[in-house]
């Protein structure tokens, strides 16, 4: 299996092998699976890499255009499904996509776990495979993934621009997906430090105890835990926040606790699977600096330290974008996204920029938690991609960080000549103050900074020297 990831070679016989007939080729009337209520023509099936795929073409009104959706990740212990059909408002995306005129199609993928580079070969096979299950090929095929699939839709978009007509990212880890395993693991190490023995070690190799009694002995235990020791919570999320770009939303104790089984289930059901498929180890914390503890020379001291493994690297380089796309994007991510912090937004904007093409249009939603989208956000952005305003120009990105910077283990990036300069995660006044040649107290009276201690990710300061 991991012999597989190797993308190339991978990419191209799974555009030969889609040529092959799926499964199953016959439509029914029908709704567009379980959940669905608005009735369509279907066919579910297996693809030829054998991933499930389910594709529905309204009964009447087609406007001739295809949805293709692209779910996020799924634990490798569930079986293969349609996933993420639902928004957090409750409303079903096959019936939206439907609702608007559109066929809709997507798949389980082959397999579940870390699956990005064979759900973008899935999404080929399925792409490929529409007109001879529908009868008729679609004038434009548009993409839309979330979270993990966020990524392969942004990767698909990237490297087959001659099978899509365009994409919408929505929370996915498109600025650095090496970055985002570091995210998952800065946590787990940090979660470990203030509360041990809380998860048996090791956050590299996770016990499969752990996973088989995650959520009837570990979750009570760790619920337990925060509420028993408020103090170290705070220095927890603090910590977190400070050192790898956790939105600064975490700062509230009502967050604390979803925050953190959200970021744990990651560690737990992830790690295993990654190390396998990667040959390795990925994460990597030999010479990162915490910062934000009570005392912070103890942490960095005693916290549990890993060095990446190079071929399990390796394996990754496929996985990172390159921001070079000849085809509109269109990327969606609320900023308070604890799960895949907004900071991949505006490394992927940045990616783009330097590439000196593109057509990206970020889309901000300023709200707390992972993929926390109604159907109103989420239509408004596709329109913005299927529906752009004519004699208009697209509305201008949010700000990025300096393309060479690597949150969240580099330094701010400082323009040689400029007065202005982009927060990297893990920045503080003070250090910025130190590298730029001036004083906290200049920087807070120039940018009217209310809170020294308080500063995001991605935000401008206007810097002049002392």
């Amino acid at each position: 299996m991991v012999a597989s990831l190797v993308g190339p070679e991978r990419s191209a016989q799974a555009q030969q092998t889609a040529t092959l007939a799926p499964a199953q080729t016959m439509l029914t009337t029908g709704p567009c699976g379980e959940q669905g209520l608005l009735f369509s023509q279907v066919a579910q099936g297996t693809l030829p890499s054998g991933a499930l795929y389910l594709i529905c073409v309204p009964a009447t009104g087609w406007n001739g255009d295809m949805l293709v959706y692209a779910h996020g990740y799924t634990a490798p212990t569930e079986p293969l499904g349609f996933q993420d059909l639902r928004l957090p408002d409750g409303s079903y995306v096959p019936d939206i996509v439907l609702g608007q005129g559109y066929a809709f199609a997507t798949t389980s993928y082959r397999q579940n776990g870390l699956a990005i580079l064979e759900g973008a070969d899935d999404i080929r096979e399925l792409v490929m495979a529409f007109p001879q299950v529908s009868g008729h090929p679609a004038a434009h095929t548009y993409l839309a993934g979330v979270s993990e699939g966020g990524l392969i839709i942004t990767l698909s978009v990237e490297r087959s621009p001659d099978l899509f007509s365009g994409g919408l990212a929505a929370c996915g880890p498109i600025g650095s997906f090496r970055e985002q395993l570091n995210y998952f693991g800065d946590f787990r190490v940090l979660f470990d430090y203030f509360f041990p023995g809380i998860l048996p070690p090791s956050p590299i190799v996770v016990p499969e105890e752990v996973i088989a009694n995650w959520e009837s002995t570990y979750v009570p235990a760790i619920g337990q835990a925060l509420a028993a020791n408020p103090s170290a919570a705070a220095q927890l999320m603090n910590t977190f926040i400070q050192s790898s770009g956790a939105p600064v939303h975490l700062r509230d104790p009502a967050t604390w606790g979803p925050a953190t089984l959200n970021l744990l289930w990651y560690s737990v059901f992830a790690t295993n699977d990654a190390r396998q498929k990667l040959g390795g180890n990925p994460f990597e914390n030999v010479n990162r600096v915490y910062t934000g503890s009570a005392n912070d020379s103890m942490l960095n001291y005693r916290v549990a330290r890993f060095g990446a493994d190079s071929i399990a690297l390796e394996r990754l380089i496929p996985y990172e974008t390159s921001g070079q796309v000849r085809l509109p994007l269109v990327t969606i991510h609320t900023t308070g996204d604890e799960v895949v912090p907004f900071w991949q937004e505006q490394r992927y904007l940045a990616k783009e920029q330097a590439s000196g093409g593109g057509s990206v249009t970020a889309v901000p939603i300023e709200r707390y938690g992972h993929c926390n989208f109604s159907a109103t956000e989420v239509l408004a952005a596709f329109n913005l991609l299927v529906l752009p305003p004519v004699g208009s120009l697209p509305p201008a990105p949010a700000p990025a960080p300096s393309p060479g910077a690597l949150p969240p283990t580099g330094g701010s990036s400082i323009v040689t000549g400029s007065s202005s300069m982009v927060i990297q995660p893990g920045d503080t006044l003070s250090g910025i103050a130190q590298r730029s040649g001036t004083t906290v107290e200049s920087l807070v009276e120039i940018n009217d900074i209310s809170n020294p201690n308080l500063i995001l990710a991605g935000e401008t300061l206007l810097v002049a020297p002392y």
